[in-house]
């Protein structure tokens, strides 16, 4: 069944294999050595099924930012392997985003009975995947080529414009190991599974002011419809979205400072989180909120959409439509330059070539204060499917495998913390280019932008803050990893060098204040 299976993956596409070492699993991994070894998938193996997840989760992108979703197959031995994968499947469930859990299971007549790492690992991950399949011990083995055409197809969104995890648990029974050797030969021919059809392009009448908003993933086609329209643009640094003249860096001031008063029309792309004055522009009644999502799922968070499109088109600007731009593009200009010390070092990272990851909470939304909208805005990813701190460093690693260039991590030091099992690497696995460059303010800043900041110094510091007393640099070196300290204002002289290897760059950054 194993063989099966990963020819199955293989034919439908699966160019990745992340595992991790288990002995139920070991059917799958000795058909995933011999694919490796005639070119059929890539495997990378992982001692942490958690950090395997987010790997996965970062080819996934990888193979998403290149234009060629493929889903990305992760397969684990038996018990709390399986649960490991619980946050990384959330992230991709909403982030929507094709990553295939492969569980291997004891055979089911072991269930409840006291068997050694068994328990009940169908519907484990209830519903955040988007199928479910179960193949028993001793099943026919010509039923993995269905199985697996349904659950590809189901994590694409072929068929329903959903895409999302999937999971196959897949019961292997003793011998674990191959009776006979295996010589991959020519792939068979793919299940042909036909998509649905595109939905049509809905018109956007000219002379409305409108804000084009673009949240996480938007990608490109926010910019255009900006663009076109001459409409101001309202992007997220991670949306891929934050190109031309249209764009505006300070959004967040400029909607507090009540201009959107008279805005007529908001159009919506992505999946906007940063800024709580974005959710009250498109929790308005009194202004139309159209929101653009090619996919099934789409952001309403107050229920105050008029209309979900699959895609728009402009129609040709009115004079009215560039006076509007202009207006919010001259109080743009009118902004104080960038002061704080995170909003510095998010300028000199944005202004160097490497493909950026970045981290959230007060990371993400120093780079949504600070940065200008440029071409730059398209090479930006962020995990913001659950804006979660978890995982970081093992998606960066996959996301620089997956594009085969030098990636840059920018995060928090909790968050880097929180990941540190990221930084490990076997000695039999392949090295990438990425710099992990932390920003330490020393706890997590970005309470002190919420309401708790007002809670007494004890309380803040100990149950929201949290500092921890760790030697970030030593520690990274701890790993085998070139690692050094810097002040923001040597910051643009550190990232002056290429990105070699993987290396920890700390930037010494004050506690953020709570005034």
């Amino acid at each position: 069944m194993g063989r099966a299976l990963v020819t199955a993956l293989a034919a439908a596409g699966v160019r990745d294999v992340v595992l991790a070492p288990g002995s139920r699993s070991a059917p799958m991994a000795y058909a995933v050595a011999d694919a490796e070894r005639v070119g059929w998938l890539r495997a990378h193996v992982r001692v942490d099924e958690r950090g395997a997840g987010f790997l996965a989760l970062g080819l996934a992108k990888a193979w998403q930012r290149r234009d060629d979703p493929r889903p990305v197959a992760v397969v684990t031995t038996s018990g709390t392997a399986v649960a490991n994968l619980h946050p990384s499947v959330l992230e991709a469930s909403h982030a929507g985003l094709p990553l295939l859990v492969v569980s291997t299971d004891r055979p089911h007549e072991w269930r409840g009975t006291g068997a050694n790492q068994t328990t009940m690992q169908p519907g484990l991950f209830g519903p955040a995947v988007r199928l479910a399949a179960e193949l028993p011990a001793r099943a026919n083995p010509a039923s993995a080529r269905g199985q697996v055409a349904r659950l590809v197809a189901a994590a694409l969104g072929t068929l329903t414009r959903d895409p999302g995890p999937v999971h196959l648990n897949v019961a292997f029974g003793e011998p674990l190991t191959p009776e006979h050797s295996w010589q991959p030969g020519d792939l068979p021919p793919a299940i042909h599974i036909e998509p649905s059809l595109p939905a049509p392009v809905t018109p956007l009448p000219a002379g409305v002011r409108t804000l084009v908003v673009a949240g996480d993933g938007a990608g490109p086609d926010a910019a255009r419809v900006a663009r076109e329209g001459c409409w101001p643009l309202l992007a997220e640094p991670s949306s891929g979205a934050r190109l031309g003249r249209e764009a505006l860096a300070g959004y967040p001031t400029l909607l507090g400072q009540g201009l959107a008063a008279d805005v007529e029309r908001v159009v919506v792309f992505g999946h906007p989180t940063l800024s709580r004055s974005i959710t009250s522009l498109l929790g308005r009644r009194d202004a139309e909120v159209v929101v653009v999502s090619p996919t099934a799922r789409w952001t309403d968070v107050t229920g105050s959409a008029a209309a979900v499109v699959a895609a728009v088109r402009p129609s040709a600007p009115q004079a009215s439509d560039l006076a509007w731009r202009d207006r919010w593009q001259d109080a743009a200009a009118a902004l104080r330059p960038v002061a704080s010390p995170q909003e510095r070092a998010a300028l000199a990272l944005w202004d160097t070539p490497e493909m950026l990851f970045l981290g959230p909470s007060a990371t993400v939304r120093a780079f949504d204060a600070a940065v200008p909208g440029a071409q730059r805005g398209a090479r930006v990813l962020a995990s913001r499917g659950l804006a979660g701190i978890d995982g970081l460093i093992a998606t960066a690693r996959g996301l620089a495998t997956g594009m085969a260039e030098p990636v840059r991590l920018v995060l928090g030091d909790l968050s880097f913390v929180h990941d540190l099992g990221g930084l490990v690497r076997g000695e039999l696995e392949a090295e990438v280019d990425l710099q992990v460059v932390v920003l330490d303010d020393h706890g997590g800043g970005i309470f002190a932008t919420l309401e708790h900041r007002g809670a007494a110094d004890a309380v803040f510091d100990r149950f929201f803050a949290t500092p921890q007393r760790l030697d970030l640099v030593a520690v990274a070196r701890g790993f085998g990893l070139d690692a050094e300290r810097v002040a923001v204002a040597d910051l643009a002289d550190a990232l002056a060098r290429p990105v070699r290897g993987t290396s920890v760059l700390v930037v010494d950054l004050p506690r953020a204040s709570r005034g």
